[in-house]
């Protein structure tokens, strides 16, 4: 039998960033894009451009490269041409390859939030879709309140669907935006819908305010849906959006939908989603949910008592599917096999070719083990995982050593009189028996010692000379005066135009930065063939 094809549409840096508490920047966006086309989505909406700096320089230039890039916009203003609509013209200008526009498909917010006609509203619609087709675009509406709409007006809300279809619209997307509706009033009504556009052009796209988000998304496919909108982790504003990190395990998994339908993730892909979901949350500097579906700590956690021991007979008895097809692993004793297999698969990844027979693997997952136990958390820094697992297969020379480093922070009146704080850095090193020492001051004690670090390497100097700092992030993993802190840093090569992560982990926060720094220069004289 043939299976039919959904489509995966993530919105995370478009409905993310509106997530409270969350703001985006554009280096962060790059690498939630890279995640995304690692995980496989079929489409990745990075916001509106011209509707703040951020979004504009994102779409400066194309973000993915395999899946589809798409830009939200709103339609055209009603009383003007699409050619005469800045906004709407700065969408269609851009490097997207897909636009997405939103929609009023509720009567009353045409009349409320628009202060136009229905008529006025429906050409806003075609004329808005036939710009972005003849711009070489791939058009798409989502219809805004769609499910209220069409419980207050079912004849309108379906014009609007109606009226984008035969415009040329590739997707109509039928937008739970209050995130009220329940799965069987979904069910019904997409099944309606169909009456006018057939499901092949048909998209959901659900909040979670009733805490039915996934469910309403899996009802919408059942009914005929075929693009399934949603983003990382759930984020969204209010409480949150589809999750599809849920929703992926469960279309692929389940014999309900696998049997019937294909995605774009590959069964290698899906055991990388709980690497990707954690690093998700590590950008976002925040803990994982340790009970979320598939993904959780503890989603194949047991206890002891009656289920560990039916567990140790049979993992049947208590796991839906196994803990190894989502990347995750069984918490009742210990596994070594699936904590190699595990390890493996991470190697590969990262370009690590390694025998599973190779004895080194074993003091490679203790160290693993170790180091997490510590606080250390590779999933957000896979150069620091690529570096220690390296080492411990003794491929990475030792470049440099650090001999000591001092930090000063000073706080002062400056010679006009004004309060300035002045961090002072020394940091000496020895490269092949020969201490070099170098000072530098900064904005910051880790500014500073990144300044210094970098300051004189010798004969390594002009590997790193493109290097960047561009991000960094503190995470205090425990209370109290002695909190362990986890360090997270982001770097970039302008040169190669490679970017990577590095951790530190440890009681004192400028020794857990400092950490993150050297690992992240080993990682760049690494790449640069400086071995």
């Amino acid at each position: 039998m043939t299976k039919e094809r959904l489509y995966l549409f993530d919105t995370t840096l478009r409905d993310g960033a509106q997530t409270s508490g969350v703001d985006f920047s554009v280096n962060e966006k790059i690498v939630i894009a890279e995640l995304l086309e690692r995980l496989g989505v079929d489409y990745v909406e990075g916001g509106y451009p011209g509707a703040n700096p951020t979004d504009t320089d994102f779409f400066a230039e194309k973000r993915t490269r395999t899946a589809i890039f798409t830009a939200f916009g709103m339609t055209k203003r009603a009383g003007r041409s699409a050619a005469n609509d800045p906004g709407l013209q700065q969408v269609l200008s851009s490097s997207a390859d897909a636009c997405c526009f939103v929609a009023k498909a509720w009567d009353y917010h045409v009349r409320v939030a628009l202060g136009c006609s229905n008529e006025e509203n429906l050409d806003s619609i075609y004329e808005t879709v036939i710009a972005a087709v003849n711009a070489g675009k791939e058009a798409m509406i989502d219809c805004e309140h769609f499910f209220d709409g069409y419980k207050a007006n079912p004849d309108y809300a379906l014009d609007c669907a109606r009226t984008a279809y035969h415009a040329g619209a590739r997707w109509i997307v039928l937008c739970d935006t209050n995130g009220g509706t329940l799965p069987d009033e979904i069910y019904d009504i997409v099944t309606k819908v169909q009456e006018v556009v057939p499901g092949t052009h048909l998209g959901i796209h659900t909040h979670d305010d009733t805490g039915h988000a996934v469910a309403n998304s899996l009802a919408a496919v059942d009914a005929g849906v075929r693009q399934i909108q949603g983003t990382l982790n759930g984020l969204g504003e209010r409480c949150g959006n589809a999750n599809l990190i849920t929703l992926i395990p469960t279309l692929k998994l389940k014999a309900a939908f696998a049997d019937r339908f294909e995605l774009g993730v590959s069964e290698g892909q899906l055991r990388d989603i709980t690497a990707i979901s954690h690093a998700f949350d590590e950008i976002l500097n925040r803990s994982p949910d340790r009970q979320a579906p598939y993904v959780g700590e503890t989603a194949f956690a047991t206890k002891a008592g009656i289920h560990a021991s039916a567990i140790l007979k049979d993992p049947q008895t208590y796991e839906h599917v196994t803990p190894e097809s989502v990347g995750n692993q069984r918490r009742v004793l210990v596994s070594d096999q699936a904590g190699k297999s595990n390890l493996i698969g991470e190697l590969a990844r990262v370009g690590i070719a390694v025998d599973k027979s190779d004895p080194r693997l074993d003091s490679l997952l203790a160290k693993v083990k170790e180091r997490e136990a510590e606080g250390y958390a590779y999933e957000a820094a896979d150069a620091s995982f690529e570096l220690m697992a390296r080492r411990e297969l003794g491929e990475v020379p030792r470049f440099f050593d650090v001999n000591s480093f001092r930090v000063m922070v000073e706080r002062r009146h400056n010679a006009i009189g004004d309060l300035v704080t002045v961090s002072e850095a020394v940091v000496k090193v020895d490269i092949e028996g020969e201490t070099r020492m170098s000072v530098a001051e900064g904005n910051g004690p880790v500014n500073a010692l990144d300044m210094a670090l970098r300051k004189d390497l010798g004969k390594y100097q002009s590997a790193i000379e493109g290097l960047e700092l561009i991000d960094y992030k503190v995470r205090i993993l425990n209370g109290g005066t002695g909190a362990v802190t986890r360090v997270l840093i982001e770097s970039h090569d302008t040169k190669s135009h490679r970017r990577w992560f590095t951790i530190g982990v440890s009681s004192n926060i400028v020794d857990a930065s400092f950490q993150a720094l050297v690992d992240s220069i080993t990682f760049a004289l690494l790449k640069a063939g400086m071995a």
